[in-house]
């Protein structure tokens, strides 16, 4: 019997596959494809957080030049981002965890069963693989980890293209976190959820460009994405000359999160790993998937060890009490960037790129402690124009309770 069953082969399943047989524990996988098949999406992180994980090996591109671009300007970031070679982080995983002996089966998951020593998950072909502790990382679609229904889900949803165009879509050699600039946009369209441009250059005259929705309920389609993202390039004078892939992109940004007293452990979209108020994911995942299987492995070898009790370290590990009561006030912050509308969207990302690096940066990644997210909101209410203010003070009657969870915790 393995001492963990890691459902999923993306990078939550595979990373933690990997630091769980690093950390000594006998793993095996299971995945829907072969592990090695190609991931799809595109994949970029702040180059500081991949350099404080000694992973920076791993990017194919990095950016110095990288904006923001509101109606009222564009904003230098002073900070240098990166674009992952996926394949390469794909097969130094999968590299690692053979040498740990990390196994993997192909299927789909079908049934869970719980004992009393482990749980036995059979497969839609009847195979059965058995294992003290069981992780889902099949992402926010997942069958086995419980969570409260969430009726009014607000997705972020992204369609983009890697190309050729006639003229470059963006500044060569540069990045641009987002461009919310909707000079063309018809007078109706700007009164419609706002979309942003997220892009960069790709060297040899490649470039991603991708129009975003960074979070609506109900999601904004990819048929309006794709609308948005060709008039803004027509707008500029830029016409597709070549497409060399085609990437959508759909995850909600405020699921529940999931019963912390089960004895499935998610991890990723599947733990609601989601930064709430920025998307951000897999810099989570880098951060906290080895204290996760750190966590797993202590509270395996210890005494007189039950599944439950496992199970509880895990939840702990990944969701402390201070994680938690964040996530909420994280929520809060959605709420408002959903009820803003386009003006005072434009005047809050001005002052939020106006704040210290070290605290937009530490709110995006979730670095931050929180009474330092605490300090660096009153720090952004302070700097905001009066309409952001009375739109964050409103936010407080109609969104307080995700406040008081703040205080309260799960």
């Amino acid at each position: 019997m393995h001492d963990v069953l890691v459902i999923g082969a993306g990078p939550a399943g595979l990373s933690l596959a990997t630091a769980l047989g690093e950390a000594g524990l006998a793993v095996q996988g299971l995945a829907l494809d072969d592990p090695a098949h190609p991931w799809p999406n595109t994949y970029g992180i702040w180059v500081d957080e991949l350099d404080d994980l000694g992973l920076v090996q791993f990017l194919d591109h990095r950016w110095k030049d990288c904006v923001v671009n509101v109606n009222s300007g564009s904003l230098p970031l002073h900070r240098e981002y990166g674009l992952l070679n996926k394949d390469r982080l794909q097969t130094y995983w999968l590299t690692q965890g053979e040498r740990h002996g990390v196994v993997w089966h192909q299927g789909k998951a079908a049934h869970i069963e719980h004992c009393a020593t482990h749980s036995q998950v059979t497969t839609e072909a009847r195979e059965t693989l058995t294992a003290r502790l069981v992780v889902d990382a099949t992402g926010h679609r997942s069958a086995f980890v419980q969570r409260s229904p969430a009726p009014a889900l607000a997705f972020q949803a992204a369609y983009g293209i890697v190309g050729r165009f006639s003229t470059p879509p963006i500044r060569p050699q540069q990045m641009v976190l987002m461009d919310y600039r909707d000079d063309h946009l018809t007078p109706a369209q700007r009164q419609e959820p706002p979309t942003f441009l997220y892009a960069m250059d790709l060297g040899d005259g490649v470039y991603f460009v991708e129009e975003t929705s960074l979070a609506h309920h109900p999601a904004i389609s990819m048929a309006v994405l794709e609308t948005r993202l060709h008039q803004r390039l027509r707008y500029r004078g830029v016409d597709i000359k070549e497409t060399h892939h085609t990437e959508r992109c759909l995850f909600p940004m405020n699921q529940p999160l999931p019963d912390l007293n089960q004895r499935v452990i998610g991890f990723g979209g599947a733990a609601s790993m989601v930064h709430p108020a920025s998307g951000y994911m897999l810099g989570a995942l880098l951060r906290r998937g080895p204290g996760l299987a750190k966590a797993i492995a202590i509270a395996l070898n210890a005494p007189h060890a039950t599944p439950t009790l496992v199970a509880s370290h895990a939840w702990n590990a990944l969701w402390p009490p201070d994680r938690v009561r964040k996530h909420y006030l994280y929520l809060f912050g959605l709420e408002n960037l959903m009820d803003f509308d386009s003006p005072q969207l434009h005047q809050f990302f001005a002052a939020f790129f106006a704040l210290p690096t070290d605290d937009w940066a530490g709110f995006l990644a979730d670095g931050l402690a929180l009474p330092d997210v605490v300090q660096a909101m009153i720090g952004l209410f302070g700097r905001a124009p009066n309409p952001v203010r009375w739109g964050l003070m409103r936010s407080v009657f109609s969104h307080g309770h995700l406040l008081k969870q703040t205080l309260m915790g799960y």
